[in-house]
């Protein structure tokens, strides 16, 4: 899943950590995707489910940077790296505090 986030995070030389979280209550299951330069201070959170067929299907991605309140939703991950090429600046650097 994210094969294309993934390898873009890799060619920018960006660390990153994946994880399945599966919540007992709704029926989506939960992947988590920590990234950053040195502190994995950003996420990407994939609600998906399988079809009937057995493949995944995206519901939604979540992206949070430096811990934002609000984060930025996408529909799909075209559209999320689409985002991310454009603002490289942003979150390839991380904040000191």
């Amino acid at each position: 899943m994210l094969r294309k986030t993934k390898n873009f995070l890799q060619a920018n030389n960006i660390n990153y950590k994946k994880e399945h979280v599966n919540p007992l209550i709704v029926p989506e299951k939960v992947y988590v995707l920590k990234f950053g330069k040195t502190t994995l201070n950003n996420r990407f959170i994939v609600e998906h489910t399988y079809t009937w067929t057995g493949r995944i299907k995206i519901n939604k991605i979540s992206l949070r940077l430096h811990g934002q309140k609000s984060p930025r939703e996408f529909p799909n991950e075209t559209e999320l790296l689409h985002y991310l090429k454009r603002n490289i600046k942003r979150y390839n650097t991380d904040v000191k505090e």
